[in-house]
Protein backbone atom coordinates (compact mmCIF):
# COMPACT_ATOMS: atom_id res chain seq x y z
CA UNK A 1 0.00 0.00 0.00
CA UNK A 2 2.71 2.22 1.24
CA UNK A 3 4.40 1.58 -2.83
CA UNK A 4 0.62 2.31 -3.96
CA UNK A 5 1.06 5.93 -2.71
CA UNK A 6 4.62 5.70 -4.04
CA UNK A 7 3.09 5.32 -7.75
CA UNK A 8 0.86 8.06 -6.84
CA UNK A 9 3.36 10.65 -5.95
CA UNK A 10 5.60 9.79 -8.90
CA UNK A 11 2.79 10.18 -10.91
CA UNK A 12 2.02 13.81 -9.83
CA UNK A 13 4.26 16.03 -11.53
CA UNK A 14 3.88 14.02 -14.83
CA UNK A 15 0.22 15.11 -14.68
CA UNK A 16 0.92 18.71 -13.48
CA UNK A 17 3.24 18.92 -16.68
CA UNK A 18 2.12 17.50 -19.27
CA UNK A 19 1.90 19.56 -22.40
CA UNK A 20 -2.22 18.40 -23.12
CA UNK A 21 -3.91 19.24 -19.71
CA UNK A 22 -5.99 21.90 -19.12
CA UNK A 23 -5.06 24.60 -16.95
CA UNK A 24 -7.99 24.04 -14.88
CA UNK A 25 -7.60 25.30 -10.91
CA UNK A 26 -11.27 23.95 -9.67
CA UNK A 27 -10.63 20.75 -6.83
CA UNK A 28 -13.25 18.55 -9.17
CA UNK A 29 -11.38 19.54 -12.70
CA UNK A 30 -7.98 18.69 -11.16
CA UNK A 31 -9.26 15.43 -9.58
CA UNK A 32 -10.81 14.42 -12.39
CA UNK A 33 -7.76 15.37 -14.99
CA UNK A 34 -5.65 12.85 -12.22
CA UNK A 35 -7.68 10.31 -11.67
CA UNK A 36 -7.75 9.65 -15.95
CA UNK A 37 -3.95 10.18 -15.84
CA UNK A 38 -3.37 7.84 -12.77
CA UNK A 39 -5.50 5.42 -15.03
CA UNK A 40 -3.61 5.52 -17.94
CA UNK A 41 -0.46 6.00 -16.10
CA UNK A 42 -1.05 1.95 -14.55
CA UNK A 43 -1.82 0.42 -17.49
CA UNK A 44 1.41 1.09 -19.00
CA UNK A 45 3.18 0.24 -15.40
CA UNK A 46 4.28 -3.20 -14.85
CA UNK A 47 3.00 -4.37 -11.73
CA UNK A 48 0.66 -1.37 -11.61
CA UNK A 49 -1.86 -2.58 -14.36
CA UNK A 50 -4.11 -4.27 -12.08
CA UNK A 51 -5.36 -1.21 -10.53
CA UNK A 52 -7.91 1.36 -11.69
CA UNK A 53 -8.25 4.80 -10.25
CA UNK A 54 -12.32 6.23 -9.61
CA UNK A 55 -13.54 9.32 -8.96
CA UNK A 56 -16.43 10.60 -5.90
CA UNK A 57 -16.68 6.50 -4.61
CA UNK A 58 -19.27 6.44 -2.36
CA UNK A 59 -17.33 5.17 1.16
CA UNK A 60 -17.61 1.42 2.22
CA UNK A 61 -19.17 1.48 5.15
CA UNK A 62 -20.98 5.04 4.84
CA UNK A 63 -22.60 4.90 2.36
CA UNK A 64 -23.91 8.47 2.33
CA UNK A 65 -20.32 10.09 1.88
CA UNK A 66 -18.16 9.98 -0.84
CA UNK A 67 -14.55 10.04 -1.57
CA UNK A 68 -13.16 12.10 -3.76
CA UNK A 69 -10.31 9.51 -5.44
CA UNK A 70 -9.83 5.39 -4.71
CA UNK A 71 -7.42 3.03 -6.18
CA UNK A 72 -9.41 -0.41 -6.67
CA UNK A 73 -8.27 -3.37 -8.32
CA UNK A 74 -9.15 -3.48 -12.35
CA UNK A 75 -9.92 -7.20 -12.51
CA UNK A 76 -8.00 -9.70 -10.63
CA UNK A 77 -8.56 -10.35 -7.04
CA UNK A 78 -5.86 -8.53 -4.97
CA UNK A 79 -5.19 -10.42 -1.32
CA UNK A 80 -4.20 -7.47 1.78
CA UNK A 81 -3.21 -8.62 4.42
CA UNK A 82 -6.02 -11.44 4.13
CA UNK A 83 -8.40 -9.51 3.04
CA UNK A 84 -10.13 -9.90 -0.50
CA UNK A 85 -10.56 -7.56 -2.24
CA UNK A 86 -12.46 -7.01 -5.91
CA UNK A 87 -13.01 -4.74 -8.53
CA UNK A 88 -15.64 -3.70 -6.33
CA UNK A 89 -13.63 -2.71 -3.41
CA UNK A 90 -11.19 0.39 -2.53
CA UNK A 91 -7.53 -0.44 -1.84
CA UNK A 92 -6.77 2.89 -0.79
CA UNK A 93 -9.10 6.25 -0.23
CA UNK A 94 -7.72 9.36 -1.24
CA UNK A 95 -8.67 13.00 -0.28
CA UNK A 96 -7.96 16.06 -2.33
CA UNK A 97 -7.90 19.67 -1.34
CA UNK A 98 -6.87 22.85 -2.65
CA UNK A 99 -4.36 24.86 -0.83
CA UNK A 100 -5.63 27.47 -0.33
CA UNK A 101 -9.58 26.82 0.21
CA UNK A 102 -11.32 28.89 -2.10
CA UNK A 103 -13.19 31.49 -0.10
CA UNK A 104 -17.23 31.24 0.60
CA UNK A 105 -19.93 31.64 3.10
CA UNK A 106 -19.36 27.99 3.47
CA UNK A 107 -15.76 27.44 3.38
CA UNK A 108 -13.60 27.13 6.46
CA UNK A 109 -9.96 28.37 5.31
CA UNK A 110 -8.97 25.51 7.61
CA UNK A 111 -10.70 23.11 5.84
CA UNK A 112 -7.57 20.75 5.02
CA UNK A 113 -7.60 19.49 8.73
CA UNK A 114 -11.26 20.39 9.74
CA UNK A 115 -14.28 22.64 8.75
CA UNK A 116 -16.42 24.63 11.68
CA UNK A 117 -19.28 24.63 9.73
CA UNK A 118 -19.69 21.61 9.04
CA UNK A 119 -17.96 17.95 8.77
CA UNK A 120 -16.17 18.55 5.66
CA UNK A 121 -12.69 18.92 6.75
CA UNK A 122 -9.99 16.77 5.22
CA UNK A 123 -8.51 14.65 7.86
CA UNK A 124 -11.35 15.51 10.10
CA UNK A 125 -13.46 13.10 7.53
CA UNK A 126 -11.11 9.94 8.71
CA UNK A 127 -10.36 11.38 12.55
CA UNK A 128 -14.55 11.15 12.63
CA UNK A 129 -14.35 7.49 10.78
CA UNK A 130 -16.42 9.37 7.60
CA UNK A 131 -14.24 8.56 5.16
CA UNK A 132 -12.54 4.98 5.04
CA UNK A 133 -13.22 3.51 8.36
CA UNK A 134 -12.19 -0.02 6.82
CA UNK A 135 -8.67 1.38 6.50
CA UNK A 136 -5.68 2.05 8.29
CA UNK A 137 -4.00 3.90 5.65
CA UNK A 138 -4.78 7.04 3.81
CA UNK A 139 -3.73 9.99 1.35
CA UNK A 140 -4.66 13.01 0.90
CA UNK A 141 -3.36 15.25 -2.25
CA UNK A 142 -2.90 19.20 -1.82
CA UNK A 143 -3.22 20.97 -4.63
CA UNK A 144 -1.02 23.99 -3.65
CA UNK A 145 -2.21 26.74 -5.71
CA UNK A 146 -0.67 30.37 -3.83
CA UNK A 147 2.54 30.16 -1.30
CA UNK A 148 4.65 27.28 -0.97
CA UNK A 149 4.34 23.74 1.14
CA UNK A 150 6.76 25.01 3.56
CA UNK A 151 4.13 27.63 4.24
CA UNK A 152 1.26 25.23 4.35
CA UNK A 153 2.78 23.04 6.84
CA UNK A 154 3.28 25.54 9.40
CA UNK A 155 0.21 26.60 9.08
CA UNK A 156 -1.98 23.66 9.24
CA UNK A 157 0.33 22.28 11.86
CA UNK A 158 -0.08 25.88 14.17
CA UNK A 159 -4.52 25.22 13.31
CA UNK A 160 -3.85 21.30 14.47
CA UNK A 161 -1.94 23.07 18.00
CA UNK A 162 -4.92 25.92 18.51
CA UNK A 163 -7.31 22.67 18.23
CA UNK A 164 -5.32 20.44 21.22
CA UNK A 165 -7.77 21.15 24.05
CA UNK A 166 -10.31 22.51 22.55
CA UNK A 167 -14.25 22.08 21.94
CA UNK A 168 -13.22 19.58 19.16
CA UNK A 169 -12.94 16.25 21.42
CA UNK A 170 -9.87 13.96 19.87
CA UNK A 171 -7.60 16.61 18.51
CA UNK A 172 -3.73 16.67 19.86
CA UNK A 173 -0.35 18.03 19.33
CA UNK A 174 0.13 14.23 18.40
CA UNK A 175 -2.07 15.04 14.81
CA UNK A 176 0.92 17.33 13.19
CA UNK A 177 2.41 16.91 10.03
CA UNK A 178 6.29 15.91 9.70
CA UNK A 179 8.18 15.31 7.25
CA UNK A 180 10.54 12.24 6.89
CA UNK A 181 13.30 12.37 4.68
CA UNK A 182 12.83 8.74 3.35
CA UNK A 183 9.68 10.46 1.43
CA UNK A 184 12.15 12.90 -0.25
CA UNK A 185 11.40 13.41 -3.81
CA UNK A 186 11.79 16.19 -7.03
CA UNK A 187 9.15 18.69 -7.52
CA UNK A 188 6.67 17.00 -4.69
CA UNK A 189 6.23 17.81 -0.91
CA UNK A 190 5.40 14.33 1.20
CA UNK A 191 4.51 14.85 5.00
CA UNK A 192 3.01 12.06 7.22
CA UNK A 193 0.30 12.34 9.85
CA UNK A 194 -1.17 9.43 12.85
CA UNK A 195 -4.74 10.13 14.01
CA UNK A 196 -6.59 8.50 16.92
CA UNK A 197 -9.93 7.86 15.50
CA UNK A 198 -13.48 8.06 16.71
CA UNK A 199 -16.35 4.75 17.22
CA UNK A 200 -13.95 2.61 18.26
CA UNK A 201 -11.44 2.34 15.20
CA UNK A 202 -7.87 1.74 14.89
CA UNK A 203 -5.29 4.61 14.58
CA UNK A 204 -4.93 5.85 10.72
CA UNK A 205 -1.91 6.59 9.38
CA UNK A 206 -1.78 9.55 6.25
CA UNK A 207 0.54 10.51 3.42
CA UNK A 208 0.10 13.89 2.37
CA UNK A 209 1.16 14.54 -1.17
CA UNK A 210 1.39 18.06 -2.03
CA UNK A 211 2.08 19.28 -5.62
CA UNK A 212 2.76 23.15 -6.37
CA UNK A 213 0.67 23.78 -9.17
CA UNK A 214 2.21 27.29 -10.02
Amino acid sequence: MLELLDFIADQLPGWRDHPDRPKKTSETDLTSQLCGYLNIAARFSSGWDILQFRIEEPDEQRKGRKIDLVASPCGPTVWIEGRRCTQFDTLLPIECKRLPTPKSKDRDEREYVINRKATTGGIQRFKAGNHGAAHVLAGMIGYVQAESPAVWHGRLNTWIEELDGSVHVGWTAKDRLHADPRDAKPDLTIYRSSHAREKGLPDIDMRHLWIEMS
